[in-house]
């Protein structure tokens, strides 16, 4: 599967990149790195909307110059693109994230996570996962059944199963990802979670007592009745993958699936939020 890298050049770069980025997540765009002189953002090629990309009314905004180039990346190692750029991140001094090649941490650190992530989506460095990490560090999960959706790299279904959670599932329909979530889990010793490739009707008539889904406001929305099918009686979802502005309309939603909305956390112009059966 490939990916399209879109760099955007910006003058000047603020407040443009933020509303560049909200803008291009409603248009499928899955992850961003924010740059001095404005953000290069990532969709697959699959998702890419050439037409639509060029219709954007942001490109004749007088509040700034914008310039962008367009460049596919061909499916290759990414391990080594990653053992060059990517660097360990720690979450509350209790959970660490990293790769193969990194030193081990000090006996302090109770979640030791080794992630080779690829091209799959959710290393902890990206806000969204951090805030994904960051609930899950609170929560009990011990013995509760646990659903992760759009799980990429696995690190959020690794953490559970750390924590003590029973069955865990992990689906992703991206090809890639499955094969990268597999080779994660293993690594973690975490070989009782479940890998599956597809969508969330992939197990549809199953309930878990935590679902988690870190992936965008538009598939959020679309998803939200079937993640409230999916949760037992009081059971947790965990949604992150949107902006604070676009919390409202999630909350909307989820209360007419009969979810009860809880808390909220930000991370940047990220979010994440709770909501109960």
């Amino acid at each position: 599967m490939r990916y399209i890298r879109c760099t955007l050049v910006l003058d000047p770069p603020q407040p443009a990149t933020e509303i560049f980025i909200a803008t291009l997540a409603e248009l499928g765009f899955e992850s961003f790195e924010e740059t001095e002189t404005g953000v290069k953002a990532y969709i697959q090629e699959s998702q890419w909307n050439e037409d639509a990309f060029r219709d954007l009314p942001l490109w004749a905004s007088p509040e700034w110059e914008a310039e962008y180039s367009l460049e596919f990346i061909e499916p290759q190692n990414w391990n080594a693109v990653w053992e060059r750029d990517y660097s360990p991140i720690t979450i509350h001094e209790r959970c660490i994230v990293r790769a193969p090649f990194h030193a081990q941490p000090g006996e302090e650190i109770q979640y030791d996570i080794v992630i080779s992530p690829k091209m799959s989506f959710g290393t902890g460095h990206h806000q969204t996962t951090h805030l994904m990490l960051d609930y899950l560090l609170d929560l009990d999960l011990l013995n509760k059944s646990v659903l992760d959706v759009g799980s990429g790299t696995g690190v959020l279904a690794i953490l559970a199963g750390m924590k003590g959670a029973r069955p865990i599932t992990a689906i992703d329909i991206d090809p890639w990802a499955y094969e990268n979530c597999m080779e994660n889990v293993r690594r973690n010793g975490q070989d009782e979670i479940e890998v599956l490739q597809g969508d969330v009707t992939t197990v549809k008539g199953r309930q878990f007592d935590v679902v988690l889904a870190n992936i965008n406001k538009n598939v959020l929305l679309a998803q939200l009745g079937a993640y409230a099918g999916l949760l037992t009686p009081g059971g947790t979802l965990i949604l992150s993958g949107f902006y604070g502005k676009d919390l409202s309309e999630l909350q909307q939603t989820a209360q007419k699936e009969g979810l009860r909305y809880m808390d909220c956390r930000q991370l940047d112009t990220w979010t994440a939020a709770v909501f109960k059966a």
